[in-house]
C-alpha cells in the first residue's frame, strides 16, 4: 500500500511538471523573458512561483474532490459564476488551442531546421503521436510524463553540471547578484507567470483529482512536482543570467549553452524540447476534450479529433510571439481567477 501511495505521488508529480514545463521552458525561453531579464530578484521570483503552486493546486484538488469536477470548465462556471466566468473560460480555451497549434508549428520548425524535411513532417509525426497517447486518455497522460519528465531532469541537470564544472569561477552569489537587471517588477512578472501556469495545469489537475480522489497524494505529488520544478528553474535561471545579453538573440536559448558542450547534449537537449513539446500538446489537448466532453456531451475521441482539426490549420503563428504576447495577457486573467478560488476555498472550507 505504501508503495503504491508513493508511486501513485510520482506520477501525479510527472504530470504536474510535465504540464506546466512545455517547450518554453524546456528551451530557456520562458525564463529568459519571465525571470533572467529581471536579474538576481528572479531567483525570489522562481521561489514565490514554487510557492504559489503548491498552496493553489492543493486549493483546486481540494475543490475538485469535493464538488466531483470533471474539467476545467466545471471549476471555473462554479468558483466565477457569470459573466466574468464565461470570459475565463472563452480566454483559457482559447489559450490552449492556441497553444496547441503553435506546438504543432514549432514540431515542424525543429524538424525542418535540423533535418531539411518539410515542416509538415514534423506537425504530422506530433498529431500521430498525440492520437496515440489520448486514445488512453488520463492513462495516456500519466505514461508519457513518467517518461518524459526524468528525460528532462537528467538532460538539464547533466547541462548544469558541465556548466558548474567549466564555469565553476563565475556561479557564485556575488557574482550573479552584481548582474544589472534588464527590467523592474520583477514581483508581477513571477505573478503573471504563476498565474498561467496554474490556469492551464487546472485542466489536467481538475480530472485528475476526480479520478484519484486522495487529497493526501495529490497534494503530495503537487508539492514534489512544485519543488522539483523551482530547482530545475533555479538552474536554468543561473546558466541564462550569466550568458546574457546573447541568450535574448536566439529562439532556444539553452541550446546556445548546450553547443559548448558538443553535439550529443545538443541532440539531448533538442530531444528533450521536442518531448516537452508534445508533453504539452498532450495535455492542452487532453484538457480541452475533457471541457467538451462535459459541456457538449461528446465522447473524448471525438472532441480530441476537432481540437487537432482546428489547431493544424492555425498552427502557423510563432512560438516567440505566443510567449511574449499571449502569456502575459494570459496570465492577467488567471491571476484574476486564482484570486476568485483561493477566495472560493475560505469561504466554503473554513
Amino acid at each position: 500500500m505504501l508503495k503504491k501511495n508513493f508511486l501513485s505521488i510520482l506520477k501525479v508529480a510527472a504530470v504536474f511538471i510535465g504540464t506546466i514545463v512545455g517547450a518554453g521552458l524546456a528551451s530557456g525561453r520562458e525564463i529568459t523573458q519571465f525571470f533572467t531579464l529581471y536579474g538576481f530578484k528572479s531567483f525570489i521570483g522562481i521561489i514565490i512561483c514554487g510557492g504559489i503552486y503548491i498552496y493553489a493546486g492543493s486549493i483546486i484538488s481540494k475543490i475538485s474532490i469535493k464538488y466531483n469536477l470533471k474539467s476545467y470548465n466545471e471549476l471555473i462556471t462554479l468558483v466565477s459564476p457569470g459573466f466574468l466566468g464565461v470570459l475565463i473560460d472563452f480566454i483559457t480555451g482559447f489559450f490552449l488551442v492556441s497553444s496547441s497549434a503553435i506546438i504543432l508549428a514549432a514540431s515542424g520548425a525543429l524538424l525542418k531546421q535540423y533535418f531539411g524535411v518539410s515542416i509538415w513532417v514534423g506537425i504530422i509525426i506530433m498529431v500521430c503521436f498525440s492520437i496515440l497517447t489520448l486514445m488512453k486518455e488520463t492513462e495516456g497522460l500519466i505514461g508519457i510524463n513518467s517518461f518524459i519528465v526524468p528525460c528532462l531532469i537528467i538532460t538539464l541537470l547533466i547541462i548544469f553540471m558541465l556548466y558548474v564544472f567549466f564555469y565553476n569561477d563565475s556561479i557564485t552569489i556575488s557574482y550573479l547578484s552584481n548582474i544589472p537587471s534588464d527590467k523592474k517588477y520583477w514581483l508581477l512578472s513571477a505573478l503573471l507567470y504563476a498565474g498561467f501556469n496554474i490556469l492551464c495545469c487546472s485542466g489536467v489537475l481538475v480530472p485528475l483529482s476526480s479520478e484519484i480522489k486522495d487529497e493526501n497524494i495529490l497534494k503530495k505529488g503537487i508539492a514534489l512536482g512544485s519543488l522539483g520544478l523551482t530547482i530545475l528553474c533555479v538552474f536554468i535561471n543561473a546558466m541564462l543570467l550569466l550568458n546574457k545579453p546573447y541568450i535574448t538573440l536566439y529562439e532556444i536559448p539553452l541550446l546556445y549553452i548546450a553547443n559548448r558542450f558538443g553535439a550529443s547534449i545538443q541532440i539531448a537537449l533538442l530531444a528533450v524540447i521536442w518531448l516537452e513539446m508534445f508533453s504539452t500538446e498532450v495535455s492542452n489537448i487532453y484538457s480541452i476534450s475533457q471541457t467538451m466532453k462535459q459541456s457538449f456531451n461528446l465522447s473524448f475521441r471525438k472532441s480530441m479529433l476537432i481540437i487537432l482539426a482546428i489547431a493544424i490549420p492555425i498552427s502557423q503563428i510563432g512560438f516567440s510571439t505566443l510567449i511574449s504576447v499571449l502569456y502575459p495577457a494570459f496570465g492577467a486573467v488567471s491571476l484574476v481567477f486564482l484570486g476568485q478560488c483561493i477566495y472560493f476555498y475560505y469561504k466554503n472550507f473554513k
